[in-house]
């Protein structure tokens, strides 16, 4: 079992830049891949950024080069930067795992983008 929980999400506005976070507890040496998806209202859920244990970081095109994913394993903390904000941006977030076959998935922070 793996256990995530997200936070630093909120209200901002178009342009802001934000950092959301996630805190991995449980079987945490069994992780294979971390990752950050997001659903918007009426959307499906879309993953944004992944990476992998050996290293391999990859994200959805249209987020390219705004969001950075990263970690830090002493923390047992993987972080989604995200910059220049837009209202389409505007979703709950979730922090995602992969150990096997298995997907786990914490219980989201919503971000709302909106002047």
């Amino acid at each position: 079992q793996v256990q995530l929980v997200e936070s630093g999400g909120g209200l901002v506005q178009p342009g802001d830049d934000l950092r959301l976070s996630c805190k991995l507890s449980g079987n945490i040496d069994s992780i294979r891949v971390l990752g950050w998806g997001r659903q918007a209202p009426g959307k499906q859920r879309e993953t944004v950024a992944s990476m992998s244990t050996r290293g391999e970081i990859n994200y959805v095109d249209s987020e390219q080069g705004r969001f950075t994913i990263f970690k830090d394993n002493a923390k047992n903390m993987v972080y989604l930067q995200m910059r220049s904000l837009k209202p389409e941006d505007t979703a709950i977030y979730y922090c995602n795992a992969i150990s096997g076959r298995l997907s786990y998935w914490g219980q989201g922070t919503q971000v709302t983008v909106s002047s």
